[in-house]
């Protein structure tokens, strides 16, 4: 079993520019390690959620070995704005002081283009896995529309995951829901290379045991969580999320099935 990797904490140091993408209005930004980053801000549309979204399902990703950059916790001070001559930009940067989200910026990479082959050897094997993890965390957002994927030094990398884990935006009933098939897997842009879904479901599955799900959601910071009023408490808050991915993940997995049925319906 891979553990969840501990996520650095870095300070930003310099707001480079905007990415005009996402619903976290990113930024490509400069840490106080010498890095680069993309900048998700808390103080974007979605707030905390859409950055709680990006660490679990990243980090998930993480231990299904599957090729994500790595994903560090970004100090925000609110000062920066003085520097920036954009009203939008300085009440983004006023209103993300504080712990925000960032993944490693993949300088030179590009958009993946489903027009064209996989860059990869093992095409079905890949496409398969990333179907499956995201019909589990379920991620509307790797369509041909919008790929969020990018082609890096030949190899396949996937970003931006806040879209995903959409249960978190209504918590009525969230474990009735959590076995439900997941639709939105039929427009997946890589569907169509995925011929191994059931084959790889099994051994994907057994890499995310409980001790592995707790230790992601453990990674959630205290001051991303509190806002549901359904939670009396922090901890339950963090608990909920625990139960839901462990109950997504039970047999059987409907989703995965549905999946498996989505791409019969495509070739």
């Amino acid at each position: 079993m891979i553990a969840p990797a501990m996520i650095r904490t870095i300070t930003a140091t310099e707001y480079v520019m905007p990415l005009r993408e996402g619903g976290s209005l990113p930024a490509i930004v400069a840490g106080d390690d010498d890095g680069t980053y993309v900048l998700k801000f808390r103080g974007a549309g979605q707030g905390a959620r859409a950055l709680i979204a990006e660490l679990v399902s990243g980090e998930i990703a993480r231990l299904l070995k599957l090729p994500v950059p790595e994903i560090v916790f970004v100090d925000l001070d609110p000062r920066m704005a003085k520097t920036e001559p954009d009203p939008e930009i300085q009440d983004l940067l006023r209103k993300s002081e504080g712990l925000n989200l960032a993944l490693d910026y993949l300088p030179g990479s590009i958009t993946f283009d489903p027009i064209v082959a996989l860059p990869i050897a093992d095409k079905a094997s890949l496409a398969s896995s990333i179907v499956w993890f995201d019909a589990l965390v379920t991620n509307v957002d790797r369509t041909p529309k919008n790929t969020n994927l990018l082609v890096w030094h030949r190899k396949l990398w996937m970003i931006d995951h806040g879209a995903s884990l959409i249960f978190h935006h209504n918590w009525d009933g969230y474990l009735e829901r959590s076995g439900n098939p997941f639709r939105q897997i039929g427009e997946h842009v890589l569907l169509r290379w995925a011929s191994e879904i059931a084959e790889v479901d099994a051994g994907l599955a057994a890499l995310l045991t409980p001790e592995a799900i707790e230790g992601v959601i453990d990674l959630i910071p205290e001051s991303w969580l509190g806002d549901e009023p359904r939670f009396a408490t922090i901890a339950e808050h963090r608990l909920g999320y625990r139960d839901y991915l462990m109950q997504r993940l039970a047999s059987p997995r409907k989703w995965m099935e549905d999946a498996v049925h989505a791409r019969t319906l495509r070739v």
